[in-house]
């Protein structure tokens, strides 16, 4: 039996799943969980990438310690942050791209290439915190000044194991910088903002070796593992993952929800850019996506409102509300707000709708928010596409929740087909052992 490693870090926790091949099908186990989060630091929000680093490498001993022989580890997280390198040594702090950091520079970037511009070049949907506008921040800020690379934080995590640089193309495509077309960074997007890293380095394709963990860290966990690519980012791990009879649109649900669907090519018209559909790097295919603020709005009303009530019991809640009125998912004001109760108090208030009056009200009106945003979504896809759908695929935490995904079902009119599964760690799982067979 051979043994594979996912390390899978989200945005509030990180999992070590270990997986083999039994029958024909994926088996997976826990090994290790741990939190994860944004600190404040100086009124900036940042990773603790050192804290980080010790959770992967603790994961990677406990794992050891029950399957000595490990033949390859991988690590994905979410996308467009990255740590800054002047040769071997790290610029602090690593930005979180929550931070507001970013919207000081927006129209500068697009004053000097046009967002219109940008997306026929890369098919990316705007958002303020992809990577392009956070590396224009950084050369403003002079954290540029004397930098040799970046590497997104998959990439960086798998270069403090093995002392390796590789860029990963799934993640690489969610900086904005790649050009949809020829799957490398884009040099004319690079040049206009005048940014001074090299982009000589090629974007390595998920199955690529990175190298062998280092020598003290080997010695620390116990064994020496042969660490290689996954889709480093996230959702494209996920997107592996699924079984699908014929392709049909998926949302992968957690914190944030991302919707898509396989293309054979980017779609980079007009149509796409209006409806701020993305288009990022799939294995061999490319992911036809919308960004949608997801769990998040939930995950900060149970923190607020009620902290110790389960998802289970928030849900029952929510069954029992009667409230309908429903927000903008994805308005900025709810991407890092003080209060998120506030924050969609001010928005209904601000479009002249009835304001929620028990915590019940809330949840109610975040989920049937999200359902009716993927309804949008998928109408634009399917106009966009010229493709009629079904059915939908849900994956990740999301997909365990059957009041959202009966309501999907209702306001988007497909049949919903969830799968409680760690979609991202057996996608990231299904790559090593691809590379092996």
């Amino acid at each position: 039996m051979k043994y594979y490693l996912a390390i899978d870090i989200g945005a509030s926790s990180g999992r070590h799943i270990v997986g083999y091949e039994e029958n024909g099908e994926i088996k997976t186990e826990e090994m290790y969980r741990f939190p994860n989060g944004m600190d404040s630091v100086d009124g900036h929000l940042v990773w603790d990438v050192d804290r980080l680093f010790e959770e992967v490498v603790r994961g990677i001993e406990i794992s050891v310690k029950k399957y000595p022989k490990i033949e390859s580890l991988s690590i994905d997280t979410w996308g467009v942050d990255y740590v800054i390198l002047r040769d071997d040594e790290e610029v602090r702090p690593v930005y979180a791209y929550r931070d507001a950091r970013t919207e000081a520079v927006v129209e500068e970037v697009h004053r000097l290439i046009p967002f219109k511009t940008l997306y026929e070049h890369t098919g990316i949907q705007f958002q303020k915190f992809n990577s392009i506008y956070q590396l224009y921040a950084d050369k403003l800020s002079g954290r540029l000044d004397g930098a040799t690379d970046f590497l997104m934080i998959p990439e960086y995590l798998m270069y403090r194991l093995t002392g390796n640089k590789v860029k990963e193309y799934t993640n690489a495509t969610t900086s904005g910088m790649v050009n949809a077309m020829t799957g490398r960074f884009d040099r004319k997007i690079w040049s206009c903002l005048g940014l001074p890293i090299s982009l000589d380095a090629n974007l390595a394709s998920p199955g690529t070796e990175v190298g062998k963990l280092k020598a003290d860290i080997a010695k620390r966990v116990g064994a020496e593992i042969l660490v290689v690519l996954c889709p480093t980012h996230d959702t494209a791990s996920a997107v592996e993952a699924i079984d699908m009879a014929e392709n049909a649109p998926y949302i992968s649900s957690g914190t944030w929800s991302l919707l898509g669907v396989k293309t054979p090519m980017a779609i980079t018209d007009e149509k796409s850019r209006d409806s701020n559909y993305s288009n990022e790097g799939g294995v061999n295919y490319n992911r036809y996506q919308m960004n949608i603020t997801g769990m998040w709005i939930v995950q900060n009303l149970k923190s607020e409102l009620c902290p110790d009530l389960s998802f289970g019991d928030i849900v029952k809640l929510a069954e029992a509300s009667d409230f309908e009125e429903t927000f903008n998912v994805n308005d900025d004001m709810f991407t890092a707000p003080e209060s998120m109760k506030s924050a969609i108090d001010a928005y209904l208030f601000g479009h002249g709708k009835a304001l929620p009056k028990e915590n019940a009200d809330y949840f109610k009106s975040a989920y049937k928010s999200l359902a009716c945003c993927y309804a949008e979504a998928i109408a634009d896809m399917e106009s966009n596409t010229g493709a009629q759908y079904n059915e939908i695929y849900i994956v990740g935490g999301g997909a365990k929740n059957d009041y959202l995904n009966a309501l999907t079902e209702k306001h988007t009119g497909k049949h919903v087909i969830a799968l409680p599964i760690e979609a991202t760690a057996v996608g990231n799982l299904k790559t090593q052992m691809k590379r092996k067979a």
